[in-house]
């Protein structure tokens, strides 16, 4: 669906129903130059489920148009104006990579508002490789190659697809060089704020985490588990890389419902 927000139109997706605020919210959070396709298989199980689901483009991303935020802070309040303005309430956080750094923000700003957030392959901080910068801001197809490449695990290379009817590797470099995706890369470089935040959040908390992640090792993970008061769930899921939501779609699925669930 669209509406309006800070006067551009935004996009979100609800996972094939009409968004519904007397039910419970999950609001999945996309990463760095991705867009609400990356949580296909996620949003439409919560939609049929008895759940109301948000997976908003972020601005200037894919099917939002607006200025494209750089600040991690920014994005959590952005996200905020959304969710007051579709009067979403009891609301589950679940951030990917970037996404999963807006939601530690999003839940350190309201936490009465936050019931319990889910961040996968991510971390506290994420720093990024000076080049992969240099190469998002004046060769932006080149950068998503190289983000595709290292993002998805071995086996993922050869052209299979855990999401029926998509091609993740193939459909991500046209989203991800089209997207601002050096602007998104700025803004996880920049954000210092993850790990004094993560200690101050008391609602349940999930990690999903992927062995083979080469973008945000599994040890950024691990160290953020140490941090989070309220931990309640922390799965390693083996023979996948960074980018979860798409290379490990059931896996990722079950564990958050496992969790989401375990909150009712």
């Amino acid at each position: 669906m669209y509406l309006e927000l800070n006067d551009a139109k935004t996009y979100v997706a609800t996972g094939g129903k009409p968004f519904d605020n007397s039910l419970p919210t999950v609001v999945f959070i996309h990463g760095s130059g991705l867009d609400h396709r990356c949580w296909a298989l996620q949003t439409r199980w919560f939609a049929f489920h008895g759940y109301s689901v948000v997976a908003p483009d972020f601005p200037a991303h894919s099917l939002s148009e607006g200025e494209a935020l750089n600040d991690i802070s920014a994005m959590a309040t952005w996200l905020w104006q959304l969710l007051d303005q579709l009067g979403a309430k009891n609301v589950t956080l679940v951030g990917h990579s970037q996404g999963g750094l807006v939601a530690l923000e999003a839940a350190a700003q309201r936490p009465a508002q936050t019931n319990a957030i889910s961040i996968w392959a991510s971390g506290s901080t994420i720093p990024v490789n000076p080049q992969l910068l240099d190469l998002a801001e004046n060769h932006p197809e080149k950068a998503a190659a190289a983000m595709l490449t290292w993002g998805f695990g071995e086996r993922y290379q050869f052209g299979g697809s855990a999401v029926p009817g998509q091609a993740p590797i193939g459909i991500g470099s046209r989203i991800m060089s089209q997207n601002p995706l050096h602007q998104d890369l700025l803004a996880c470089n920049s954000y210092s704020e993850g790990a004094n935040t993560a200690t101050k959040l008391t609602m349940p908390s999930q990690l999903i985490l992927a062995k083979l992640d080469k973008m945000t090792p599994l040890k950024a993970g691990r160290a953020l588990a140490q941090l989070l008061p309220n931990l309640q769930s922390q799965v390693e899921l083996e023979q996948v890389g960074h980018m979860l939501p798409m290379e490990a779609p059931k896996a990722c699925l079950d564990a958050l419902k496992t969790f989401i669930q375990s909150q009712n």
